[in-house]
């Protein structure tokens, strides 16, 4: 806030010289003076103005700080030049990396859909007084419309984003983290055709969904990915992937870091055996830990880490490293127990209520879900089809043979690679980055909102993943950022933290019946001032104030119900 009191002269001139408003009339700055509405105007006074000081009014509280960082990484990351030059101009009015850039900014901040955007959260956040539009970037057919263009500008921006990366972070892909996950639909999705039942790492095998399948680097940055028909097949996808990173990006050597289900050995064996071989570590089914047993069992162990033995054999031009970690057998033994016991009172309560023999089976299969793997370490004795249910019929023991050979197995894994001469500690670390990968995903499904997918159109489907996709590259960017400047935070937490920071219109009537208004975001608290000074950002300067006519209308489309 300004003093509009007493001023003296050189005061006056000072003010007359600094107060520039944007007049909406005339759709230009103007240097104007104000003066309270009980003093008149001087007659060497230009563009001069009354305000009625009586009736000021604060109103029109809406989110700053978090939508101001937002469209800082977005400029960062040089989003803005990148889709103006893709997506043009056009005819419209509002261009189309503006409406863009709204949907990516929402998916990192409060993740909705579009017709969320367009009713409620664009009203409530100063978008428009960052992007310098008016709610026309947010009506509901333009954004739905900016879906539509997206599609075609996936492979220019994967380079894009792989020469920023590297520009801003160093960022290296010598290493490259390939997983696949899924996300489903709500409805039926008849219409799309590559919704499909499948397997559901959502635990929703009732809707249709599609397979994503995403690579990364260890540090997180993602490099390329891909939507797939949602019955997918994990081990089918490698060598399209595969053929796809090496026409955009040359056959450089890399090494690719897999999890077991991924490749089949006819495809290892291609790697292996190409021309130009490609590295590869990837993990093992158990069973196939169970099939070598024999041999591992005169090999001496290795200490790699305080809590971390390997062992090494090298066969058939590949180098085999069984790792035991203490951790991950205190983990897996704790996992195991806790769904054991769960399921022994699930069974000693059906053992003492003896329901019918159809409610038995029902709540056996129940349980049988539930504990997933440790069903089988429990032996069921089921009574037949004619006799009734009692406590001699229906019996359970723990099957402490099985469930002792598991735990002699736990916190061990196999691991394959045709890197023979590679120091095995080197390869036990780069196995344990797929946690990037796997971190990837959360963010994608908790924090950006990727899941559920209502669109009923393809090329929609495909353009919301896009932006979920493009709202990850900031929030990566600010998680390496954080990493640098303040390690411990999250990127959530930061957008939290700056979403404190809010926007107010400073309102001023005049005597000619305009309204003067002067946009405010409100001073940083401590928390904010030690946070933006961490990750060495300044707020930019507060908006210039405008000047128009009093009535305000509501857009039509908030009116609409």
């Amino acid at each position: 806030m300004l003093y509009l009191g007493e001023i003296n002269d050189s005061q006056k001139e000072a003010w007359r010289k600094t107060l520039e408003v944007f007049d909406e009339n005339r759709q230009c700055y103007r240097a104007m003076s104000l003066f309270p509405e009980d003093r008149e105007i001087p007659a060497d006074s230009v563009d001069s103005i009354q305000v009625k000081l009586n009736e000021m009014k604060l109103e029109n509280a809406r989110a700053y700080g978090d939508c101001w960082l937002g469209c800082h990484l977005w400029r960062q990351l040089k989003l803005d030049e990148f889709w103006k030059e893709q997506l043009g101009p056009g005819r419209e009015a509002v261009p189309w990396d503006q409406v863009l850039q709204l949907l990516v900014v929402n998916r990192l901040i409060d993740p909705g859909s579009e017709f969320r955007v367009h009713r409620l959260w664009f009203v409530q956040s100063a978008m428009a007084d960052l992007l310098g539009a008016d709610f026309a970037v947010a009506a509901k057919d333009r954004l739905y419309r900016c879906l539509d263009r997206l599609l075609p500008h996936k492979q220019t921006l994967f380079q894009h984003l792989k020469q920023r990366w590297q520009d801003l972070f160093q960022a290296q892909y010598e290493v490259l983290l390939y997983d696949l996950t899924s996300t489903y639909f709500e409805g039926e999705a008849e219409l799309i055709p590559k919704a499909r039942f499948g397997y559901s790492r959502d635990k929703r095998s009732d809707c249709r969904q599609v397979v994503i399948a995403l690579v990364i680097t260890p540090d997180g940055f993602p490099l390329a990915y891909e939507v797939m028909d949602g019955n997918t097949s994990d081990k089918t996808t490698l060598r399209g992937f595969l053929k796809k990173i090496e026409e955009a990006y040359g056959q450089a050597h890399r090494v690719w870091v897999m999890d077991r289900g991924i490749p089949t050995k006819e495809i290892l064996t291609e790697m292996r055996k190409r021309e130009n071989p490609v590295s590869y570590l990837v993990g093992t089914p158990r069973a196939q830990l169970k099939q070598m047993e024999a041999k591992w069992l005169e090999l001496p162990w290795r200490k790699v880490r305080d809590s971390v033995q390997v062992k090494l054999l090298a066969q058939d031009g590949e180098l085999y490293v069984l790792a035991k970690s203490e951790g991950r057998h205190a983990k897996e033994r704790a996992m195991r127990r806790k769904k054991l016991a769960r399921l022994l009172r699930k069974l000693r309560a059906m053992r003492k209520s003896c329901p019918s023999r159809d409610q038995l089976l029902m709540r056996l299969g129940s349980a049988k879900k539930e504990a997933g793997r440790a069903y089988h370490f429990v032996d069921i004795q089921v009574p037949a089809a004619k006799p009734a249910v009692t406590k001699e019929s229906f019996r359970f023991s723990l099957n402490k043979t099985k469930l002792k050979e598991a735990e002699m197995r736990d916190g061990h894994y196999l691991l394959r690679s045709n890197l023979v001469a590679e120091d095995p500690a080197v390869l036990w670390e780069r196995y344990m980055q797929l946690t990037q990968i796997e971190a990837a995903f959360k963010d994608l499904k908790s924090d950006l909102g990727i899941r559920p997918i209502h669109h009923q159109k393809a090329d929609r489907v495909e353009a919301h993943i896009f932006v979920a996709f493009l709202a990850y590259c900031l929030s990566v960017t600010l998680k390496k950022r954080l990493q640098a400047y303040a390690p411990g935070l999250t990127p959530k937490a930061v957008l939290e933290t700056m979403a404190k920071i809010q926007m107010i219109d400073v309102s001023f009537p005049t005597t000619d019946g305009r309204l003067l208004v002067m946009p405010r975001y409100t001073e940083p608290e401590p928390e904010q001032k030690i946070l933006l000074h961490k990750l060495k950002l300044s707020l930019p300067n507060q908006p210039p104030p405008r000047i128009g006519n009093a009535s305000q209308e509501m857009p039509k489309e908030l009116m609409k119900m």
